[in-house]
């Protein structure tokens, strides 16, 4: 998660502090008034928001799990207010451009919502938000498409994590597997991943996971 995205101090207009940057039918014109109402309760929040807190992070979210990113809410759940909604409708409650901004200045929040990320208001400074996401890191398997930090090898011996009916996998895999009295055993060294390359979904799937990388 990085709160680096946009960090902008805006001039404020409104007071006088500052903002730093199982059903089988429905009816479809129900569905289309819940969204219209979903969608302007989103931006009534998000302008409140702006009112609200002092402070206001674009932030990423890069392969990040849903877990982790509620312990991150958790954390500052008592000075901040998170929304990861959709980013046109975030993009119209802030405004688009100069004409239709909020506040001044919060169109270019607006330009900066692309991808996976949110808004971060918080009552905390830049310097503190920043301090404290980095003291959080979580730790977790890797997954398919991450750079393997260092080289990992299995050394040659038996593989009693791994039932045997994974031995024809295993062995698809590349790996050099054999089964002995119903127990996977690799007859000699294997190297898993390298450092500098990307992890394929196999090796994160059913590899990695199991070795508890």
């Amino acid at each position: 998660m990085t709160p680096e995205s946009l960090f902008i101090v805006l001039p404020r207009y409104r007071r006088s502090y500052s903002v730093i940057a199982s059903i089988l039918l429905v009816s479809l014109t129900k569905v289309k008034k819940k969204t219209r109402e979903t969608k302007e309760a989103l931006i009534k929040e998000v302008r409140a928001s702006v009112d609200k807190y002092k402070n206001l992070f674009v932030f990423n979210i890069e392969d990040m799990r849903s877990t982790h990113f509620i312990q991150v809410r958790q954390r500052f759940k008592t000075n901040s207010r998170f929304f990861f909604g959709k980013n046109n409708v975030m993009a119209i409650a802030l405004g688009k451009d100069a004409s239709s901004e909020y506040a001044p200045e919060l169109h270019l929040v607006s330009k900066q919502l692309q991808g996976q990320c949110g808004l971060m208001f918080t009552l905390l400074s830049k310097a503190k938000v920043t301090s404290i996401l980095k003291e959080m890191s979580f730790a977790d398997h890797a997954r398919a498409g991450h750079i393997a930090r260092e080289t990992i090898s299995i050394p040659e011996g038996p593989l009693p994590q791994f039932a045997f009916s994974m031995e024809p996998q295993l062995r698809k895999l590349g790996l050099p597997t054999k089964l002995e009295k119903g127990t996977i055993v690799l007859y000699q060294d294997y190297e898993i991943c390298k450092a500098g390359e990307p992890i394929t979904a196999e090796q994160a799937k059913v590899v990695l996971t199991r070795f508890h990388y």
